[in-house]
């Protein structure tokens, strides 16, 4: 059956006219008259039935069937795009990968593996964006997810399969200058010193104190950052002491700008999920990315190879 699609040029006028509320904006925005725009946009009226546009004395404005419309054509448009250049990008070879990822864990922790990824799978395109709420995969362009949070909630998530690659063990860090002279210092002694909460994990400290049989009535107070990278940067600059995971923070170890500040880690309540969609094709790209991602975190988990 033929398919009842107004052109693609007619949509792309829409959508410029739609964005501007300007026949002339989107005439310039694509290098075409007003006329021509105006012509498009009339054509697509003639094939939908209905008005997109009313006139006002400043120029257009569109109706509430319009928005409507533009709203869904400019994330088809943005669809059609992306998809067009991971064509281009790929040349026909493996395919690509739209991956939603926590900013923190996908910046600190995966970006640094993927050149292991890119020479084991070279025709393989892995395309991140940053999410840290679940969602409903068939409403986005997203392949798999990789999300921070607990197992029930991971297991809760509609429609999907989840994997848990890591633990997320937490441990308190600070800038050498705050920790002194000191090796380390006692639960007690982080207790009177600026904690650095994150925001989306309140009772973090007040978890740990409460492992190490510590009273801390100011558990809850301090700053607060809403990601793991805000505080490791703040933790550097000796604005106080972090809970981090220690997988977050390697570069800052290594290179001594942070330094553990009580050798007592805690598993917390979250973990890291690669999470998928639940039906049961499964892409070859995905498949190899879910492959190599649970090694890396075996690898990870058991850094000494002890099986």
């Amino acid at each position: 059956m033929r398919r009842r699609l107004p052109s693609t040029q007619a949509l792309i006028c829409f959508e410029a006219a739609a964005r501007h509320e300007s026949y002339t904006r989107a005439a310039q925005e694509l290098a075409l008259t007003q006329s021509a725009v105006s012509r498009q946009i009339t054509a697509l009226e003639d094939f939908l039935g209905m008005a997109l546009f009313r006139r006002t004395r400043h120029g257009v404005a569109l109706t509430p069937a319009g928005a409507d419309y533009a709203r869904q054509i400019a994330r088809q448009l943005d669809s059609m795009e992306r998809d067009t250049l991971d064509a281009m990008a790929r040349q026909g070879l493996g395919g690509s990968l739209q991956l939603a990822a926590v900013p923190t864990f996908a910046t600190r922790w995966l970006i640094p593996r993927l050149p292991d990824f890119a020479a084991k799978h070279p025709d393989i395109t892995v395309h991140i964006e940053t999410r840290t709420r679940p969602f409903l995969f068939n409403e986005t362009p997203f392949d798999a997810a990789l999300y921070a949070g607990t197992p029930a909630q991971a297991a809760n998530w509609a429609g999907t399969r989840s994997v848990l690659l890591l633990h997320e063990d937490v441990v308190p860090v600070c800038s050498p200058a705050l920790l002194g002279a000191k090796a380390q210092l006692s639960p007690a002694a982080i207790a009177r010193l600026p904690l650095l909460q994150q925001s989306t994990r309140p009772d973090g400290w007040h978890q740990w104190f409460d492992a190490q049989k510590v009273d801390a009535p100011r558990a809850r107070s301090g700053p607060r950052y809403e990601l793991f990278s805000m505080i490791a940067v703040a933790a550097t600059h000796g604005l106080g002491v972090a809970l981090m995971p220690r997988m977050l923070i390697e570069s800052e170890l290594a290179r001594g700008e942070l330094v553990v500040a009580c050798d007592r880690p805690l598993r917390a309540e979250r973990g890291y999920f690669l999470i998928t969609p639940a039906s049961a094709d499964e892409r070859p790209a995905l498949a190899a990315f879910r492959d190599w991602l649970a090694a890396q975190a075996s690898a990870e988990a058991d850094p000494a190879g002890n099986r």
